[in-house]
């Protein structure tokens, strides 16, 4: 298991580092680049289609796992090729979408329908929300039907979105996703989720690092809707697959928990949109509302305001896999007693972080 995981990781982090400088330069040929603007935050035009260099690590990664546990008879795959299948035609899908975006600048609500469509793929091959156990009350809440695929579909294109909407800052979304990554994966390997899963979210993480030294501040490259697109699917779906065998309600929350940052700025996003434009059509209005936004007009550059989030996302991520661990006390008091030790020095932090 261990030498499968190290292999997934390795592979995807190669692939991916080697890739991206490919990524930059095809990119510019084909004037797929970020130009500077008002809402921009770059200076200088950038390429953005790093995201192809996380999808190519990740793709190499997993397709030689794949292939070398089938000759090897690993039977645990078996059970689960048709929902493989429904992933990797999902994430071409969204990819492409993402690509075409990066390219023409695609109507926000054509981005919605390929979401959809994604999502649809990978709910017809199998991949659902089902059941969830609740022991608290000995109950066990049937998803089956309608319900399950409405769920279902407002998850992962809830994720999706929700990375997207964070990618604003140099190496904000990559990073975010690289810690709930982390995160899903500790979670994951302690609580008896199937080892695909583990493999997938290893493979995704070992991408995400390839490509961050090109990402963090000062960025070389922007990951693009492709990149943003494909984090964000890819893991809504491997969230849900890790869950497939222990579908208790903590470990359901506990995906949500590590994802609470990127969820509650979209959540927020969506309404702040409706209620100033005061119509549905004003959700897909960008803005400068995020909360890398507030952080920067409070006068935070960009590396203070993105490891700010880091912090918080990586806390969070703690405060979950904790959960899972040792219960809602001991969760609760290590999450109290970060925000203490932070109330205490927060002036001298924040600080030197807007001096810098």
């Amino acid at each position: 298991m261990w030498g499968d995981i190290a292999i997934a990781f390795v592979l995807a982090f190669i692939t991916a580092y080697v890739v991206t400088p490919y990524s930059m330069r095809f990119a510019r040929k084909i004037k797929a680049v970020d130009i500077p603007s008002e809402r921009r935050i770059n200076k200088v035009p950038m390429p953005r289609l790093g995201g192809l260099a996380i999808l190519s690590g990740f793709l190499v990664s997993m397709i030689y796992l794949l292939v070398s546990m089938k000759i090897e008879n690993r039977y645990e795959f078996n059970e689960y090729h048709l929902k493989i299948i429904g992933f990797f035609l999902g994430i071409t899908i969204i990819s492409l979408v993402g690509f075409i975006d990066d390219c023409k600048n695609i109507h926000p609500l054509l981005k919605l329908l390929g979401q959809t469509i994604a999502a649809g793929v990978v709910m017809a091959f199998g991949i659902t929300i089902g059941d969830i156990n609740i022991p608290i009350f000995d109950n066990l809440i049937d998803l089956n039907g309608a319900l399950e695929y409405v769920i279902t579909w407002f998850w992962i294109v809830g994720i999706t979105n929700a990375i997207n909407f964070t990618d604003g800052l140099d190496g904000l979304s990559s990073g975010i996703t690289l810690i709930a990554c982390v995160s899903l994966l500790i979670i994951f390997a302690s609580n008896g989720s199937p080892l695909l899963s583990i493999l997938l979210i290893t493979a995704l993480a070992g991408g995400i690092v390839g490509f961050l030294p090109f990402n963090f501040n000062p960025a070389k490259t922007y990951m693009g809707d492709c990149g943003s697109n494909f984090l964000g699917f890819a893991i809504s779906i491997i969230a849900i697959l890790g869950v497939a065998k222990t579908y208790t309600i903590i470990v359901i929350i506990a995906p949500l928990i590590v994802l609470a940052l990127p969820i509650f700025d979209t959540a927020f996003a969506v309404v702040r949109r409706i209620v100033k434009g005061k119509s549905i059509k004003a959700v897909f209005q960008p803005d400068r509302g995020h909360l890398h936004h507030r952080l920067m007009d409070l006068g935070y550059s960009q590396k203070s305001a993105v490891l700010i989030l880091y912090a918080v996302t990586a806390t969070l991520g703690m405060f979950a896999i904790i959960l899972l661990e040792s219960g809602i006390w001991k969760a609760t008091s290590f999450a109290l007693l970060v925000i203490a030790i932070f109330a205490m020095g927060y002036k001298d932090i924040l600080k030197k972080n807007k001096e810098e």
